[in-house]
């Protein structure tokens, strides 16, 4: 049966190491690879499929709409179906460039009909933390994908990671040498950003497995010089399972831990914000952690579920829609089943599935300062027992956020 792999992630020297071996493992295999480098200048998306040994065809994709990206979507599709037709492929890698996010990609690839096996991020456990901490732009490090692009290095990294069930771990020395030896957040010519700065990669080995094992704590870890890899790209990959994953609602967010100087720590309540109060502590949350995440809500719109993204530095905060407990019965038929369990667990008699349930993971984190923070808050007693009537009063300090 003819399979589509997905194998993405900044970490282009160790995302190279894993599609390498994979055509190395696997006969019949073939990658694909589209260099969105080239688009600004040429107008055009390089194209490249090879095997195990060389290059079998090259061609050229103009942009659509200005869009690195959207040309690949374009390109992709029709790529996948000649190598399907030809019946000489059983596994089709598709390599993606540096900043391409993995989601997009395999909701195309699936909507085309084609067997996804898995989708793969590969990772250099010594460029973990420094990805996370770099706030910069992509347009300013050359990787942005179209000129629209405002995402930053961190926030893409973080999603990469955690979207794939299954990490391909490199072994850090020559990536990480790779790193030291550039400056300025420059792309090198192996395609790594160097982090610069007090990030410096590969300063403790236990500390940034760690780190791995906290952010991601479900994911199926492979090393790139074994042989698992090539067996778990044909276990199959399923595109819903993994958008309701991501969804803050039933997101499996991580559980406390503290090891080798990395700690993950996880904050729950059920009172709501104060929202001036909570905005006003924002740059403090947000510096807090390398990462953070998870879901909340404000007591001027207690019906909204608001989720926290925060990755080297940079917050958003996006609203998705309302709190099951905000829905009238007959509405729950139309929401999703793992929804509606993941409601269920954490059911509160008052307030419903409506929670504050943020984690934050980073080496040396102040548990007792972030708990005291988050604390300050919240409704008062006073606050919260003047009730919504009197809540709707306070001053919407979030709507810059919303863009409301």
């Amino acid at each position: 049966m003819f399979t589509v792999a997905l194998v993405g992630g900044l970490h282009s020297d160790a995302r190279r190491a894993a599609v390498d071996r994979l055509l190395a493992d696997v006969p019949g295999s073939v990658a694909l690879h589209h260099d969105l480098a080239t688009a600004p200048a040429t107008g055009t998306v390089a194209r490249t499929v090879r095997d195990a040994t060389s290059v079998l065809s090259a061609g050229e994709t103009p942009l659509v709409n200005d869009c690195a990206c959207c040309a690949l979507r374009e390109d992709l599709v029709p790529e996948l179906a000649r190598l399907r037709d030809s019946g000489l492929t059983r596994l089709a890698v598709v390599e993606l460039w540096d900043s391409v996010e993995p989601k997009a990609m395999a909701e195309v690839v699936a909507a085309a009909g084609f067997r996804i096996g898995a989708v793969v991020t590969a990772v250099d456990p010594a460029l973990l933390l420094p990805y996370l901490g770099n706030g910069d732009d992509l347009a300013d490090v050359g990787l942005a994908a179209a000129a629209t692009d405002r995402r930053t290095v961190a926030d893409t990294w973080a999603r990469q990671l955690e979207y794939a069930p299954v990490l391909a771990v490199a072994e850090s020395s020559d990536v990480a040498e790779s790193a030291d030896a550039d400056s300025g957040g420059d792309v090198d010519s192996g395609g790594d950003l160097d982090p610069g700065g007090d990030l410096a990669p590969g300063a403790d080995a236990d500390a940034d497995r760690a780190l791995l094992d906290q952010l991601h704590p479900t994911a199926l870890r492979i090393p790139v010089d074994g042989g698992g890899l090539a067996v778990a790209v044909f276990a199959g990959f399923d595109v819903e399972a993994a958008a309701a994953a991501q969804h803050p609602a039933c997101a499996l967010l991580p559980q406390d831990a503290d090891e080798h100087g990395v700690a993950t720590y996880v904050w729950h309540h059920h009172r709501p914000f104060h929202p001036e109060r909570l905005y006003a502590a924002l740059e403090g949350l947000t510096c807090a952690a390398t990462r953070s995440r998870g879901r909340f809500y404000l007591a001027d719109r207690p019906d909204t579920l608001l989720a926290w993204d925060a990755a080297g530095g940079a917050l958003c905060v996006e609203s998705h829609g309302p709190w099951l407990a905000s829905l009238p019965d007959a509405a729950w038929e139309m929401v999703p089943p793992v929804r509606r369990a993941a409601a269920a667990l954490d059911w509160h008699p008052e307030h419903g599935d409506r929670c504050q349930h943020l984690v934050f993971t980073s080496p040396g984190l102040d548990r007792e300062g972030l708990s005291e923070l988050l604390g300050s808050c919240l409704l008062t007693d006073a606050e919260y027992a003047a009730g919504r009537e009197s809540w709707k009063g306070f001053a919407s300090a979030f709507d810059t956020l919303l863009e409301v």
